[in-house]
């Protein structure tokens, strides 16, 4: 696990604090951020993937993956963060975690985020970040996706969606767990062959669902 609490070196020459992207793989597979270093102000969680309308599909095949989050607050309370319903969360109040948008094509540069405000980390007990094939054949390897954490006073952590299962429609990316006030970021990349109440049953959170549509 790469630690954000154990102070850095001091950079040759006095230059500035090395920022480089930090990649979870299995094996480093999680990062802690605390406050001062990643576990506070509001952290962009980025998803950029190729529609395969520039290449990777055949005309009319492509691929319209969905970002979203289950999220629990330190109440208890539980739901989801997804543009299937229009359940776009909210940051000044639970579920403290907001969908921007909804990208259909995978076109956009900036691709769909979501945006977790970490200046209420006491509040928020965990979030399970996952993304799902909305439209098109469930073709993780080509539609070639990563996710990308952007936290304010540490460096950006990438998670590439690889290991990629036949058939899947879902992925689970990332388990954002508070910890005694430190932000643990856990690499999960879990496919499922069905979507959110698939990942539910596999994370224990024990919601109730209904069929929606975008």
């Amino acid at each position: 696990m790469v630690d954000y609490t154990r102070p850095s070196p001091p950079p040759s020459g006095g230059g500035p604090v090395d920022m480089s992207k930090v990649t979870l793989t299995k094996s480093a597979p999680s990062v802690s951020l605390t406050k001062g270093r990643g576990a506070g102000g509001q952290m962009r969680v980025n998803l950029n993937w190729e529609s395969g309308r520039r290449g990777l599909f055949s005309k009319g095949s492509a691929v319209d993956l969905d970002l979203g989050c289950l999220w629990e607050t330190a109440d208890g309370a539980k739901g989801v963060v997804q543009a299937l319903g229009n359940a776009f969360g909210a940051l000044d109040r639970p579920p403290y975690v907001l969908l921007d948008g909804d990208d259909r094509s995978g076109a956009k540069s900036g691709g769909e985020n979501l945006v977790v405000n970490l200046d209420h980390l006491d509040q928020i007990r965990r979030v399970l970040v996952f993304a799902y094939i909305y439209e098109g054949a469930p073709n993780w390897a080509a539609a070639n996706g990563v996710v990308t954490l952007y936290p304010q006073g540490a460096a950006p952590i990438e998670v590439r969606l690889d290991e990629h299962a036949q058939g899947a429609r879902s992925c689970a990316i990332a388990l954002l767990t508070n910890q005694g006030g430190s932000l643990t970021v856990q690499r999960e990349i879990r496919y499922l062959p069905g979507v959110q109440r698939d990942l539910d049953g596999a994370y224990g959170w024990g919601l109730n669902w209904t069929s929606g549509r975008k």
